[in-house]
């Protein structure tokens, strides 16, 4: 057999060995992933990134997927020949586009996430917030009046844990019923996979994103930071290492983190593999934080 062959098989089997005290570790324990970025866009990096979702849960870990879908709604707002409406960088949810959302989330990229986690050998049901009034929801209440958004005020964790029961993968749409009757919330993905995550007693919150994480330089990837710990985030922020789109998706680490889910992590959803890395090996590669 060629040198290069054997080397091969026996990089393959550390790897394997390098897992195991992982997958031991995290076996029977509750892992929310919140899925979408680029991750959600390249087909080949959504089936990497289902393709290890299946794997982990075949090694008996228990993972619950969130999931949005922005550039989806928008391609759908265009085919109906209506434009997205942002204000300093968030949208804007009027009735037609909650329709649109509603569809867009529930329907398709739920359906096609749980048929694709299917294809690769796994179990998926595709679940909508809204289902069991399982994420609750008031209107947000922000300098800007953002129409039909919403943030999440109550989850009832128990259709979740009996799909987890019954072994199947759960994949929820970041969409809420309001507190009143007939009214229905566009929710931020990451703030809901953070709740959801609270809601289940999660060991960890994982938030795939188009970064590689929290970077002292964003001009360059080797400032990544590994490790940040809540009574950090204040001055990360007040020295701008902590800026624009970061600054949300940290607030929901640290909430997450602050009510009980000892990890948090920030990872770069465009390298395959990113999350296999990130809980199965010594290195990691995105950022963690933790209490």
């Amino acid at each position: 057999m060629p040198m290069k062959d054997s080397l091969s098989k026996l990089e393959q089997a550390f790897v394997i060995s390098e897992a195991l005290p992982y997958i031991q570790r995290f076996h029977g324990k509750t892992i929310v992933i919140k899925y979408g970025g680029a991750a959600m866009q390249s087909d080949k990096l959504c089936r990497q990134v289902m393709g290890d979702i299946v794997l982990l849960s075949l090694v008996g870990i228990r993972v619950v997927v969130v999931h949005g879908g922005g550039p989806e709604i928008n391609e759908m707002l265009a085919k109906m020949g209506k434009k997205p409406r942002f204000i300093n960088g968030l949208r804007y949810t009027d009735a037609e586009t909650m329709d649109i959302a509603t569809m867009v989330l529930a329907g398709r990229v739920g359906k096609k996430t749980a048929q694709l986690i299917g294809e690769l050998g796994g179990r998926a049901l595709s679940l909508s917030g809204m289902d069991g009034r399982m994420l609750v929801a008031k209107k947000h209440e922000g300098e800007t009046d953002l129409g039909l958004v919403g943030d999440i005020t109550h989850v009832d964790p128990e259709p979740i844990k009996l799909a987890l029961n019954g072994g199947y993968i759960p994949v929820i749409s970041s969409l809420a019923c309001g507190e009143e009757s007939g009214e229905i919330y566009n929710i931020n993905a990451d703030s809901a996979a953070s709740q959801v995550a609270i809601a289940v007693g999660a060991e960890k919150l994982i938030l795939l994103t188009d970064v590689r994480g929290v970077l002292k330089d964003p001009s360059y990837e080797n400032t990544l930071i590994h490790t940040i710990t809540v009574s950090e985030v204040p001055q990360l922020a007040k020295s701008g290492v902590l800026s624009g789109g970061m600054i949300p998706k940290m607030d929901c680490c640290v909430e997450a983190v602050r009510h009980g889910v000892p990890r948090a992590h920030i990872l770069d959803g465009r390298i395959p593999h990113s999350i296999l890395v990130e809980l199965l090996s010594d290195q990691g590669i995105g950022t963690m934080i933790t209490g």
